[in-house]
């Protein structure tokens, strides 16, 4: 059975997801070709790059938008638009399924959040461009590479405040602390977020055990860089990929 291990130890966020499964050695090609199907390629550019974070060779990965299009659109979609681009792409049936619950999954904590009927959640940051891009890019890589479980440690949430686009909120923003009922969490005193409601989606949703490293033999690692330096630790999250 082939296995995938998340090392949270700096928290999980999407585009640290895609960039530690690319480096683990998911295609970019394949990224870069699934995600056309989602018809709005036109919209965004994808970037990848090696970077060194306190020491740790791991690949950064980002979502450009289109200046035309951030000119004339919204950041955000309705979970209904989100639903009809990942329903009616030509995306394998397993890809649609995981995305589908993953944007469920912190739908459903945002509408509990500001007390709003759940098929009237507007997705702002989780909904803009680069965060469907996210979630539907590692739905792809883990089908891509085969993943059949996914295990993962405990996370660390971070601390301190950050600005969205309700205003200035208390880290780990109330979304992310919804969405990780139930899952361990792990203490940390670094100031900022280190886990999105992105990254607490996927732990809810794609993970199926949390605690250390099990018993496997590990036949790939990677790293996924975070757009933040720490002086403390370096900012990335750890993949191992083996088979039990």
């Amino acid at each position: 059975m082939k296995v995938l291990y998340l090392d949270c130890f700096s928290g999980i966020s999407g585009d640290m997801t895609i960039g530690a499964l690319l480096d683990l050695g998911g295609s970019f090609e394949v990224l870069e070709n699934e995600l056309k199907q989602l018809k709005f390629s036109s919209e965004y550019d994808l970037s990848v790059e090696k970077v060194v974070k306190t020491g740790i060779s791991s690949t950064n990965f980002n979502v450009i938008l289109n200046e035309e299009y951030t000119r004339h659109h919204h950041e955000h979609r309705h979970y209904s638009d989100i639903v009809e681009i990942i329903t009616n792409s030509d995306l394998n049936e397993r890809v649609k399924n995981m995305a589908l619950r993953v944007f469920e999954k912190i739908g459903r904590a945002e509408a509990k959040i500001h007390s709003i009927p759940f098929e009237k959640v507007h997705f702002h940051e989780v909904g803009a461009v680069d965060s469907i891009i996210d979630i539907v890019g590692a739905c792809i890589l883990i089908d891509h590479l085969g993943v059949e479980k996914i295990y993962s440690s405990p996370v660390p949430l971070g601390n301190g405040t950050i600005r969205i686009a309700h205003g200035l909120y208390p880290v780990p923003a109330p979304a992310t602390l919804e969405i990780v009922k139930g899952i361990p969490i792990q203490s940390t005193e670094i100031q900022g977020e280190l886990t999105t409601p992105t990254g607490a989606g996927f732990l809810a949703v794609l993970v199926d055990g949390f605690g250390p490293l099990p018993s496997l033999k590990v036949e790939k690692v990677g790293y996924g860089a975070g757009n933040k330096d720490f002086k403390e630790h370096p900012n990335v999250l750890r993949l191992m990929m083996g088979t039990i």
